[in-house]
């Protein structure tokens, strides 16, 4: 039994763009409400799964192909073949708030996972993929006295959880897993107070910066049978331990020559101060999840997700993080017209679906809501054998997120996904060489 040269070359070459590429812990957000807590969660990940609104819970396979459904590891007992999902991310997005509009536009590449059956009943995977991201810029013009004043507040970075899990089939109708978890990368918030060049006046600019690293560990478990020749339905359950992160902060002050525009960033000219503070704990919350999912094999799914976090319980350090409880629902599915076809389009998958979430921030007495419609394709590609398949997964966010009430910022954003799957049998004995 021996593993193809070509297999590990592209393992390693994969792992080597994925690195190289700097997605990890990377801004994958321009929207203001990122500034708070750790950032803005990014949740599932797969434009698979992101296509029919993000259901995952109850997603045990997807037509013919094996994915990669971290979200639950309780799937991973259902991999028979050898998976590699990898993907990019793209958003665009515009800010309202009093009649002024901006835009703003982010790229990256995503994730990385793999998955590798351990047995008929069994399999394990792991991999990277994004778990926040911090990216914001605004300015708020004021006076002090008579003069002009102009505070920018800006942010950016990211946290990156590296996963590794294995799911186990019990009986004929039951399965479980876990996935232990790594999480790291480091979130910037910074203010500068910008004056007018022929003031007089130096600008300043406070700096502050976390390294936040931590373990995590999140677990699930899925029902699943066949009703009938051509049915099926799964019932999910996935959650969390809430776990602790750890935090190390530092601030720095400098100051700063003025400008004309009074937007952009300048040429530190002395630092005023540094601090570096003690670590700090970082109290994550207790998340649950359950969800469904109905289907005809190989034609059509169905889906819904329910999921509540207990964000009040959120801290850093003594300070707690002002939170309310996370909850939402996410409904989706997909079509493929006939897989057995001859006709190209008739193999492509076509999904659709809804979310909402009523997210852990409230401000000016209001509920920062998002939501989003989605739609999503699978476009198979040609394969060299057998058991070898090839898939491009796109997916589209419609969303909105937060309000125009209260002096508060309205988001319109439209988030793309572009993923490959591989499914492949790495470790097999050939009869000829």
């Amino acid at each position: 039994m021996t593993l193809s040269k070509l297999s590990i070359r592209n393992l390693v070459c994969l792992t080597l763009l994925f690195v190289s590429s700097g997605a990890v812990a990377q801004s994958l957000t321009s929207s203001p409400y990122s500034r708070y807590g750790l950032g803005e969660l990014s949740g599932e990940y797969l434009p698979q799964l992101r296509g029919m609104g993000g259901i995952s819970t109850g997603i045990r396979s997807l037509g013919s192909y094996y994915n990669i459904n971290s979200e639950n590891p309780a799937s991973y007992s259902g991999i028979r073949l050898m998976a590699i999902d990898i993907g990019v991310y793209g958003n665009f997005s515009s800010q309202e708030r009093d009649n002024i509009k901006q835009s703003n536009k982010d790229f990256s590449l995503g994730y990385l996972t793999f998955a590798v059956p351990v047995s008929q009943k069994s399999a394990l995977s792991f991999g990277f993929k994004p778990y926040s991201s911090v990216g914001y810029r605004f300015s708020a013009p004021g006076q002090i006295d008579t003069m002009n004043i102009n505070t920018v507040y800006s942010g950016e970075g990211g946290l990156t959880k590296a996963y590794f899990g294995y799911g186990q089939q019990i009986g004929k109708n039951f399965s479980i897993g876990a996935n232990a978890g790594y999480i790291f990368g480091k979130l910037e918030n910074n203010r500068e107070a910008q004056y007018p060049l022929n003031s007089g006046a130096l600008n300043s600019k406070i700096e502050n910066s976390r390294a936040i690293n931590g373990f995590s560990f999140d677990y699930g478990m899925q029902y699943f049978t066949d009703i009938g020749d051509d049915y099926g339905l799964v019932i999910g359950y996935s959650g969390n331990s809430g776990h602790s992160l750890r935090s190390k902060a530092t601030e720095s002050a400098t100051r700063t020559f003025g400008n004309e525009t009074n937007i952009e960033d300048n040429i530190a000219l002395d630092t005023i101060s540094y601090t570096e503070f003690a670590r700090e704990n970082i109290i994550m919350p207790l998340e649950h999840k359950v969800g469904f999912s109905f289907r005809k094999h190989n034609a059509w799914l169905i889906g819904g997700d329910f999921h509540y976090g207990k964000w009040s319980d959120f801290q850093e350090g003594e300070v707690p993080g002002n939170f309310e409880d996370r909850f939402g629902f996410a409904i989706g599915g997909s079509l493929t017209p006939d897989y057995t076809s001859n006709r190209y389009f008739s193999l492509v998958d076509y999904r659709l679906g809804f979310r909402y979430d009523k997210t852990q921030l409230r401000m000016n007495d209001q509920d920062i809501k998002d939501m989003a419609l989605t739609v999503g394709l699978g476009l198979p590609l040609p394969s060299n054998r057998q058991s070898t398949f090839y898939k491009i997964n796109l997916s589209a966010e419609f969303g909105q997120r937060g309000t125009l009430s209260n002096n508060l910022v309205k988001e319109n954003y439209i988030t793309l996904r572009l993923g490959f799957t591989l499914n492949d049998r790495w470790f097999q004995r050939y009869k000829y060489d």
